[in-house]
């Protein structure tokens, strides 16, 4: 299984665009430099009050297929 890592500041505010469906995948460089698309929606566990804001680990299989997603420390 392979593995990237990103941080991700998304505000209150952009999560909106998610929401009402103006956006629907994230886009981010990860730690070692790649480009991350997901969909938004996998983030939703992890909204509070404020966005989004922490790293996360995200796993896919060696076809590029999404495993999982979990916050971790910083």
């Amino acid at each position: 299984m392979n593995r990237v890592i990103v941080d991700l500041r998304i505000s209150a505010d952009e999560l909106l665009r998610y929401y009402r469906g103006q956006a629907g995948l994230v886009s981010c460089r990860a730690r070692d430099g790649r480009r991350v698309r997901f969909p938004a929606s996998l983030l939703r566990p992890y909204v509070e009050r404020d966005g989004i804001y922490g790293s996360f680990l995200i796993r896919y299989s060696d076809q590029g297929k999404f495993q999982q997603i979990d916050k971790i420390p910083g």
